[in-house]
């Protein structure tokens, strides 16, 4: 079973541990999704300012 065919809500021990414990999986997406922005923009030579963590 994958997460994308099932919703959170039908999953009650991931839905709690994502109450007790914070969405780790988008927070990493977040993260991913910076990162390779940054990525593109430094090989296509654009300067890129770095963020503090947690700061969005």
């Amino acid at each position: 079973m994958t997460l994308d065919s099932t919703r959170t809500e039908e999953l009650p021990i991931y839905a709690s541990l994502i109450r007790e414990r914070g969405d780790v999986v988008e927070e990493a997406r977040v993260v991913a999704e910076e990162t390779q922005h940054q990525m593109t923009q430094a090989l296509n030579g654009v300067a890129v300012t770095p963020h503090e963590p947690g700061a969005h």
